[in-house]
């Protein structure tokens, strides 16, 4: 047995740790975007593969038997790449996610299908916008540039181009983040809007706890679609399918 994570997620580090406890061979992969990546306890690479060829290769040449996906649940392309080339070469393959959001009691939450949308969904008078989306995707938010962004990010966006949006503050943090926290992030900085996508866990759940406490709306992404696989929620889950 030799299992790849394609990771990047609180998830994936969890996985890799108990991995390596149980001494069970294993590599771990980033995808790069991230300037000092966490470190981990197993052999890790960092970058792209090139694709679906790409990844069968490199499935094949390291004999990697079991492949875990562990990417964030917007790490669409990735996703796919890893359901072709598990198929391509009779990979076993689990997909280790997070189960989605939902809303509750006291939520003002508008869910829209995509960036594209959730920049449609801004449209209207400034405001204060929590851009909660990462870094892949600012520029679109160009669109609406009547607004004052409010940005949180792991690395700072130091490196040209510069971003695109003429009015912004930028926040440079990793989570997991808390209640306490982000209720005086938005204070602070007073967010009249929330955008996100709908990640699921509870390491990034803060903001919307935040919001809910403070009334805010916020304008929830939902995840894209991907090709049937089989998912699991926790480490045990996979330490079964390992074991079978």
């Amino acid at each position: 047995m030799k299992v790849l994570i394609l990771g990047g997620t609180t998830e994936a580090s969890a996985l890799a740790r108990t991995l390596a406890e149980r001494e069970i061979p294993a590599l771990f992969s980033y995808a790069g975007r991230v300037t000092a990546p966490k470190p981990q306890p197993l052999p890790t690479r960092v970058g792209g593969f090139g694709g679906v060829a790409g990844l069968a290769n490199f499935l094949a040449e390291e004999r990697i038997t079991h492949l875990v996906d562990a990417t964030h649940p917007f790490a669409e392309r990735m996703s796919r790449n890893a359901v072709a080339a598990a198929e391509r070469l009779g990979t076993e393959l689990l997909a280790l996610t997070r189960p989605p959001w939902a809303p509750e009691h006291g939520d003002r939450w508008q869910r829209v299908d995509g960036i594209a949308a959730a920049v449609d969904a801004l449209a209207g008078p400034p405001q204060r916008v929590l851009l909660a989306i990462g870094r892949m995707h600012l520029a679109t938010f160009s669109a609406q540039p009547q607004h004052h962004y409010v940005l949180r990010l792991v690395d700072h966006p130091d490196a040209p181009p510069p971003l695109p949006l003429p009015r912004h503050t930028v926040i440079v943090d990793r989570g997991p983040f808390t209640r306490e926290g982000d209720l005086a992030l938005l204070r602070e900085h007073g967010v009249e809007l929330l955008v996100c996508k709908n990640a699921g866990g509870a390491g990034a759940a803060a903001k919307l706890v935040a919001a809910r406490e403070l009334g805010l709306p916020v304008v929830m992404i939902d995840r894209p679609a991907l090709p049937p696989r089989r998912e699991a929620h926790s480490i045990d889950e996979v330490l079964a399918w390992l074991a079978h």
